[in-house]
C-alpha cells in the first residue's frame, strides 16, 4: 500500500508557484532515450553480418528480417500507447514513465542475449515486443503532461515533448557506431581469392585450409567500403570475428535505464483548474476559425466521431511515408550513391546521414508544431502532404541522374530533399496531439492520443513491408538481368557453380549485385541505385490520400461534447 501511494498521481501534484519550465527537460530526456529507435538502421549492417562480420554469410539474417524487428517495435509502440493512454489518466505520468524505463532497457538486454545466441525470435521478443511496449509507454507520458502545463502553447508543448523522440538518434547514432567499433573483432583472414583453394557446396563457399574445410565469405573490391571496419579484400573465415552489436545493446540498455528513471521521478502535474498567469482561453471567433475548442470529448465518444478516423488516416499515411525510409536509411544511402560516389559515400558517411536525419526530424518537430499555433493544424498538414508528394516523386529522378552521371550535386540534392521530408515527418508527429486537443479538448488528450497511435503501429508495418518487399523484388530482377550479361564460363570460374544454380547462389548470399558487376561488361550501369523507385511512387500516392483526408476535417459538433456540469 505504501509503494502504490508513493507512485500515485496525487504524489506528483505541483505546489502553487511551481515553475512549469522544469517539466520539459524530463519529458525530453525520456524521449531522447526511446527516440534512439530512429537510429535502428545503424544496427542493420552489423545484424546482417553477425556470422560473416565483413559481409553476410550464408546463415546470416537478411535485411528484411532485421528491419522487421524495428517494425515489431513500432507495432507494439502503438498498441501499448492505446492501452496506456487510459491508464496514464488514472495513475499519472511517473508510474507510466518508470514502467517504460524497465521495458525499454529490458528490451535491449534481452536483444543482446538474442544476438549472442543468434536467435531471431528472441530479438523480436526483446527489442520488438518488450522494447516496443517501453516505446509506447514512454511516448505518451510526456505529451499529455506538457499540454496540461502549456494550454497557451499547445503546439509548442507537444513539439517540445516529441522533439526528443525525433532527436534521439542524434545521440544514439554516433554512440552506437562507437560502441560497435569498440567491441568489433575482425574474422580470420585467409588471403586473396587466388591464394585460397575454394569450393562451392549447395550454393555456399568453403575453403580448404590444412586439410580442413571452413565456411568462408569473400569481400570484393567494390564491397570494402561497406565493411563495418575497412580491411583487405579477400577470403575470411565465417564465425571467427565479432560485429560488436551484442555488447553494444547491453551498454545502451543500462544507460537508458538510468536516464529514464531519473526523468520519470522529476514529473509533476498542475493542480486542478490551474492556468498560466495572465492567460485567457481564446475567444469564440478565434476558436471557430482555427477549429479550437475549450470543451472536452470523452475518449469513448471520440471513437464514434469521423474526425478521429480522419486524423488516424492523416497520421498513418504521413508516418508510413517517412518510416519506410527510416528503417533502411543507412542502407539506402550506400545503395543509391555507394557505387557512383565510393570516395564520398562509405559506412561512416551513411552513419552521419542517419544522424542528420535525426537532427532535421527533431528540428521539424519543434518548428512545425510551433508554426501550427499560428498557421492552424489543418493548413500545416496540407503543407506536409502537398510538398511531401513532390519530394518523394523527385527521389527516383535523382537516383536515375546519379547512375547516369555520378555527379556529386545529386547527392547534395538527395540530402536536401530527404532532410525536408524528415522535418515534415517529425512535424506530423509533433502537431497531432495539438490537433487532437483542438478538436476534442485537452482533458482526455492523453487517452485519445494513445488510441490514435495505433495508426503508427499500422504505418510501422506498411512502411517497412513496402520498402523491403519492393526492394527485394527489384534486387532479384536486377541480379537476373546482370547474370544474363555475364559469360557462363566466367560465372563458373568466379562462383564455382553453373548459371542454372543462380537462385540457390543468391539465397546463400554467394552471388550479389556487387559481385556480378565485377564480371559484367564494361559500361554496365549499377542497378542498385534504382531499387527504391517503386516504393517512392507508392509513398507519393499515400500522401495524396492523406491530403484528401485532411481537407475533410471539420470542427466537432456540440452534441458530442461533455456537458458543462
Amino acid at each position: 500500500m505504501a509503494i502504490s501511494h508513493f507512485f500515485s498521481k496525487d504524489r506528483i501534484l505541483a505546489p502553487p508557484g511551481f515553475n512549469r519550465w522544469r517539466i520539459p527537460p524530463a519529458s525530453i530526456a525520456i524521449h531522447l532515450c526511446i527516440g534512439s529507435a530512429y537510429a535502428w538502421s545503424i544496427f542493420n549492417p552489423a545484424l546482417v553480418k553477425v556470422r560473416g562480420v565483413v559481409t553476410s554469410a550464408a546463415d546470416d539474417w537478411s535485411l528484411q528480417q532485421v528491419v522487421w524487428v524495428f517494425t515489431v517495435a513500432i507495432v507494439f509502440l502503438g498498441l501499448s500507447a492505446a492501452i496506456a493512454g487510459k491508464w496514464l489518466e488514472r495513475v499519472g505520468p511517473r508510474t507510466v514513465g518508470i514502467v517504460a524505463a524497465l521495458c525499454w532497457s529490458g528490451g535491449f538486454a534481452l536483444g543482446s542475449l538474442a544476438i549472442w545466441l543468434r536467435q531471431l525470435w528472441l530479438l523480436y521478443l526483446g527489442y520488438g515486443v518488450i522494447g516496443g511496449c517501453g516505446l509506447g509507454l514512454g511516448y505518451v507520458s510526456p505529451v499529455s503532461t506538457l499540454i496540461r502545463w502549456f494550454p497557451d502553447r499547445r503546439g509548442m508543448a507537444a513539439g517540445l515533448a516529441i522533439m526528443g523522440f525525433g532527436g534521439g538518434a542524434v545521440i544514439a547514432a554516433p554512440l552506437q557506431e562507437r560502441l560497435m567499433q569498440a567491441f568489433y573483432r575482425p574474422p580470420e583472414y585467409l588471403g586473396a581469392v587466388d591464394e585460397v583453394q575454394l569450393v562451392t557446396i549447395a550454393g555456399e563457399r568453403f575453403a580448404q585450409v590444412a586439410g580442413q574445410r571452413h565456411a568462408v565469405v569473400i569481400v570484393g573490391a567494390s564491397e570494402v567500403s561497406k565493411m563495418l571496419v575497412p580491411g583487405p579484400q579477400g577470403v575470411y573465415v565465417v564465425g571467427t570475428g565479432a560485429s560488436g552489436v551484442a555488447p553494444a545493446f547491453l551498454v545502451l540498455g543500462a544507460a537508458y535505464l538510468v536516464v529514464m528513471l531519473t526523468a520519470a521521478f522529476a514529473y509533476r502535474l498542475p493542480l486542478p483548474g490551474w492556468q498560466p498567469k495572465n492567460w485567457k482561453p481564446p475567444d469564440e471567433a478565434n476558436r471557430t476559425r482555427r477549429m479550437v475548442t475549450t470543451r472536452d470529448v470523452d475518449p469513448g465518444m471520440a471513437l464514434r466521431i469521423p474526425q478521429f478516423y480522419l486524423l488516424w488516416i492523416i497520421l498513418c499515411f504521413n508516418v508510413t511515408a517517412g518510416i519506410c525510409m527510416l528503417g533502411v536509411a543507412k542502407t539506402m544511402m550506400t545503395d543509391i550513391f555507394g557505387s557512383s560516389l565510393p570516395s564520398i559515400v562509405g559506412n561512416s558517411f551513411a552513419a552521419t546521414y542517419v544522424l542528420m536525419i535525426s537532427v532535421f526530424n527533431m528540428a521539424g518537430r519543434l518548428f512545425w508544431a510551433s508554426a501550427s499555433d499560428y498557421l492552424g493544424r489543418q493548413r500545416t498538414y496540407a503543407i506536409f502532404f502537398g510538398a511531401g508528394l513532390g519530394l518523394y516523386l523527385s527521389i527516383p529522378w535523382i537516383a536515375y541522374r546519379v547512375s547516369e552521371s555520378g555527379a556529386a550535386r545529386y547527392l547534395v540534392l538527395f540530402y536536401a530533399v530527404t532532410m525536408l521530408i524528415f522535418t515534415m515527418y517529425g512535424g506530423g508527429f509533433a502537431s497531432i496531439p495539438a490537433y487532437l486537443a483542438d478538436l476534442f479538448g485537452a482533458r482526455y488528450v492523453g487517452a485519445i492520443h494513445g488510441r490514435l497511435l495505433t495508426a503508427w503501429s499500422t504505418a510501422g508495418v506498411l512502411g517497412p513491408w513496402a520498402i523491403t518487399t519492393l526492394r527485394e523484388h527489384a534486387e532479384q530482377q536486377a541480379v537476373h538481368r546482370l547474370a544474363q550479361s555475364v559469360s557462363p564460363s566466367e560465372f563458373v570460374a568466379r562462383f564455382g557453380a553453373p548459371l542454372d544454380q543462380l537462385p540457390l547462389l543468391v539465397e546463400r548470399k554467394t552471388v550479389t549485385i556487387a559481385k556480378l558487376l565485377e564480371l559484367a561488361p564494361s559500361g554496365t550501369v549499377d542497378p542498385t541505385c534504382t531499387l527504391y523507385n517503386t516504393t517512392m511512387y507508392l509513398m507519393a500516392g499515400l500522401l495524396a490520400v492523406g491530403w484528401l483526408a485532411n481537407s475533410l476535417v471539420r470542427p466537432v459538433a456540440d452534441k458530442y461534447h461533455l456537458s458543462e456540469s
